[in-house]
């Protein structure tokens, strides 16, 4: 009996770690991305970051941190500029090793001349950056940001 429960344990750790996990869970074009965010009734966060961005890997747990506390009920992205040939091998065990549990797309992009101005005529294609989107109203940072600065931009936002 001992025996069994041993190896239910095993079991349920096992498929835990493949569970909580996070992985890439998309390849997109410009353009898929865009759709996905056309829905007004949701408020979205999407961050463009690398995985050979350090000031981009130092914010990550922030965005963790704001989808964990659902203050604002939004939707947060992590938009990875890396190659998408590198998911396996690079990118799925960087978010493993780094324990990021917020979603993670990839754009499958090569020339940022396509996608660029399509987020936002502000940006310069520098990252990280941050857009930020809900029905009313679309704020972009380029710029390394925080829990604070991701609250004081929801903020702004949401103000009437």
């Amino acid at each position: 009996m001992n025996t069994l429960k041993i190896k239910y344990i095993i079991v349920f750790v096992f498929f835990s770690q493949i569970l909580f996990s996070q992985k890439v869970s998309g390849v997109y074009k410009i353009n898929d991305l865009l759709n996905r965010l056309k829905n007004k009734d949701t408020t979205y966060v999407v961050n463009f970051w690398a995985t050979w961005c350090k000031p981009c890997v130092k914010e990550l747990p922030a965005f963790d941190s704001l989808e964990k506390e659902n203050k604002y009920l939004v939707k947060v992205i992590l938009v990875s500029l890396d190659f998408k040939e590198d998911i396996d091998k690079k990118i799925n065990p960087f978010l493993e090793k780094n324990k990021v549990k917020t979603q993670v797309v990839i754009l499958d992009e090569v020339n940022g001349n396509d996608y660029i101005n399509k987020i936002s005529t502000e940006w310069t294609g520098a990252i990280p950056a941050t857009y930020f989107k809900n029905k009313k109203k679309e704020i972009f940072a380029e710029q390394k940001v925080n829990l604070n600065d991701l609250h004081l931009n929801l903020e702004e936002l949401n103000k009437k």
